[in-house]
């Protein structure tokens, strides 16, 4: 998942053994860890240091960190291309580009979605020497946006959408038509904008020639608008400084909690357990709770004893209708050392629901945030590129880091089989047709066995430390519903196997 990180980490199963050999072919720097650099932890002592140590981990830390800063500090703009004839699906929203309305509608549900990347210059992390995450805190930073989409459907209001998204003016997508002999003359499809900093002036539309669909945000805007305070409070969460409940800092520490330090690889199943305690631990959110399913399991009793606050009571209440919005996360595998195209339809079918906040996975050496998809390529947004820290203390700090107007996307048969699902019910009845919905997905699947499954009762609480890096458990196996066992045995959802 990371193209450069400090330290060791591989997949089950050998995926990143390609990448360990080619970055020591890329980077001498890095020739001492076998997927980094952290080349002094083991000291010769037949040779004399002739650097104290912390101070060689710190010359080692900026030069990885000077490296990586060159490395994702700068992008190559290109186009990504769109099919008419074919739906987009965005988190539960479908748009079929084939007119300005809905190319509009679709360039609002994207750039409004919250982007976390990469950062620099910000407070060194503690117990390191790391201000910056580039090259290793990928995985965490799609972490930050899975959680920041929950936020969002959780806060915010219905369908909301940033109101300056039209200040993100890049040229970054097209929209055409498949060849066909019957091919018919198409609407103009307007891309995102007009490229940044360019001398043409763009055209103003008369309130006759605005799409409708830009009608609709007008009227629209206002509601919005109010809710920016909100927008801007919820990144201030993310910010990279110690106090900010979701920023690196606090997910680093507790990371420190599982063998995890700064400049470790965090796979998907880990990360999703921190995103867990991290909510858990802050007071800015009260009535949201983040449940973590084990070994592909929902346990239904688990989650309502999680977020029924009239269980809380005592005496309890029988009038108390009390009930905790919860995010679901769900760690899976689909499939071996690659993806198991038999779960194709039953992902797609997953990012069609309104209640999915998206999957945090990606391709072999890089985690993605995956939101959508359209025919037999997911979209995502990718938080491989460095930007420097902004200071969200400042009033009216720019929000224009924080959102991406360069919609990408990748071949399903390059998603790396691990990853973590997201869901969010705002109540009970809410979680009921979940629980409803994502079963009907599941069962769209080809494999006898479904991704993931919703039971009855309750299950054994592994918690963070179940993920310890130095865990080594037996690999699971994955059962139908009716002979699910409920085993003692700790176990990493990222060593599941499929049958």
């Amino acid at each position: 998942m990371n193209s450069v990180s400090p330290s060791a980490a591989q997949y089950v199963g050998g995926v990143m053994q390609d990448e360990l050999a080619e970055h020591r072919r890329q980077q001498p720097l890095e020739r001492q860890g076998s997927f980094g650099l952290r080349a002094a932890q083991t000291p010769d002592p037949g040779r004399e240091a002739t650097v104290e140590p912390d101070e060689m981990d710190k010359l080692k830390a900026k030069l990885m960190s000077a490296w990586n800063n060159v490395k994702y500090g700068w992008t190559v703009k290109s186009k990504t291309s769109f099919n008419k004839i074919s739906p987009v699906t965005v988190l539960g929203h479908s748009y079929l580009l084939n007119s300005e309305d809905e190319v509009e509608r679709f360039r609002w549900a994207f750039v409004s979605r919250v982007w976390l990347t990469y950062r620099r210059e910000f407070p060194q992390l503690e117990g390191s020497t790391w201000t910056t995450d580039c090259g290793w805190g990928c995985m965490l930073r799609s972490g930050q946006m899975l959680l920041a989409q929950g936020l969002l459907v959780h806060l915010m209001p219905r369908d909301w959408a940033w109101p300056d998204a039209q200040q993100l003016t890049e040229v970054d997508f097209e929209v055409f038509r498949p060849r066909s002999p019957a091919r018919a003359a198409g609407v103009p499809i307007p891309s995102f904008g007009s490229p940044r900093g360019s001398n043409t002036p763009e055209k103003s539309l008369t309130s006759d020639q605005a799409p409708k669909c830009s009608q609709r945000k007008r009227l629209e805007s206002v509601r919005d608008r109010q809710a920016e305070p909100l927008h801007r409070k919820l990144l201030t969460w993310f910010w990279d400084q110690p106090p900010a409940p979701f920023g690196l800092h606090q997910l680093v520490e507790i990371g420190n909690g599982s063998g995890k330090k700064a400049g470790d690889w965090y796979g998907p199943s880990i990360v999703a357990h921190i995103l867990r305690k991290a909510v858990a631990k802050t007071s800015v959110l009260h009535n949201l709770a983040v449940y973590v399913a084990q070994d592909c399991t929902v346990y239904k009793e688990d989650v309502v004893h999680l977020c029924d606050l009239s269980l809380s009571q005592t005496p309890p209440d029988p009038s108390s209708q009390a009930w905790k919005s919860v995010i679901i996360l769900v760690p899976v595998r689909l499939g071996g050392e690659a993806l198991n195209p038999s779960y194709i339809e039953c992902v797609k079918n997953i990012l069609k629901l309104d209640c999915c906040i998206g999957i945090i996975g990606g391709k072999p050496k890089h985690s993605l945030y995956f939101i959508g998809f359209q025919d037999e390529q997911l979209l995502y947004l990718d938080p491989h590129y460095c930007q420097t820290m902004v200071d969200v203390s400042q009033a009216n700090f720019s929000l224009e880091s924080f959102h991406c107007s360069s919609p990408k996307k990748m071949p399903f048969n390059r998603m790396d089989p691990s990853c973590t699902i997201g869901f969010y019910a705002k109540n009970k009845k809410d979680f009921e047709s979940l629980c409803s919905a994502v079963s009907v997905a599941l069962s769209s699947s080809k494999e006898k066995y479904p991704i993931f499954t919703f039971v009855e009762g309750q299950g054994q609480d592994y918690g963070l430390e179940g993920h310890s890096s130095n865990h080594s458990g037996p690999a699971a196996l994955i059962l139908p519903p009716s002979n699910l066992s409920r085993s003692n045995n700790r176990r990493n959802s990222d060593e599941f196997v499929f049958l």
